[in-house]
């Protein structure tokens, strides 16, 4: 399944597709592990082409950079290129042309991926619960993985919330896509694609948010503060803290929409229930 996307942020003329860019994360520091890398170089380079795919960086009959390109762009070999390029084949993901190149082969239109609309308040919950499961691991990743032009996208989005809360304003455009731009600098396009398929959901719930923070007693600095804290962690390639900071932003948000009274989503509303702190009875 596929989303409908707006204009990708990426663009292939400003994002070298560096092998760095393609290696799994280091782990934090002080953990004791070594360092994990792809099972092999080709399989980076495969990864690498994939995720530029999918994000239309390489769009439906856009030529590919030749074997000699790419092989300087990820600084590995040419039968290192060649091998990911026919893994690509195989998978119909690419076809050759003679005498032209290696082409990114159109797909055939398939149901967008989504998901059933927002309809009670209940659903805003469980969206913030989704988004629980997803954006925390998304920006542990973004902090390993980020480049020069990931960041520039992420505080893009920081500079316009910066500006709205200047003037007294919440502006869930802004804030929406500095979460996008931190999944998008996960280089698992997955994510990104899960978010853009949430939008409207989330979209919801941060207008609702966004308009309880103003008033005379405004949230809106203290929000953008969670924010500035998430990019500081991603910038400073601290993958736990980038992590623990969105939980805990994505978190607060709720509980301040929600005034810390959760719903109880109880398949069977009878049963003893036994909310936690954070999870109190409505």
């Amino acid at each position: 399944m596929s989303s409908a996307r707006s204009p990708s942020p990426f663009d292939p003329s400003d994002r070298p597709d560096r092998l760095d860019r393609v290696q799994a994360p280091e782990r934090p520091a002080g953990r004791g592990a070594a360092p994990t890398r792809p099972v092999s170089l080709a399989d980076g380079v495969y990864h690498a082409l994939l995720t530029g795919i999918a994000d239309g960086t390489y769009g439906p009959d856009t030529r590919l950079p030749s074997e000699h390109d790419l092989a300087g762009r990820f600084r590995v070999s040419r039968p290192v290129v060649r091998a990911a390029l026919e893994r690509l084949r195989r998978e119909g993901a690419i076809a050759s042309r003679q005498g032209a190149g290696s082409f990114v082969r159109a797909r055939a239109a398939r149901p967008a991926l989504g998901f059933a609309p927002v309809e009670s308040i209940a659903d805003i919950q469980r969206c913030y619960e989704f988004r629980l499961t997803l954006e925390p691991d998304a920006a542990f990743h973004a902090a390993l993985r980020r480049d020069a032009d990931a960041l520039g996208r992420i505080a893009a989005a920081l500079d316009r919330l910066t500006a709205a809360t200047r003037q007294a304003q919440h502006r869930a455009d802004a804030d929406f896509a500095f979460h996008h731009a931190i999944a998008a600098a996960s280089n698992n396009h997955y994510y990104a694609a899960c978010l853009e398929a949430l939008q409207p959901h989330i979209a919801v719930g941060m207008t609702i948010h966004g308009l309880a923070l103003q008033g005379p007693r405004s949230g809106l600095r203290g929000v953008l503060e969670e924010h500035r804290g998430i990019f500081a962690a991603i910038a400073g390639g601290d993958g736990a803290e980038a992590q623990a900071r969105m939980a805990a932003h994505i978190a607060t948000s709720r509980n301040r929409l929600f005034e810390g009274r959760l719903l109880d989503l109880a398949l069977d509303p009878g049963r003893a229930a036994k909310p936690g702190p954070a999870e109190p009875r409505a």
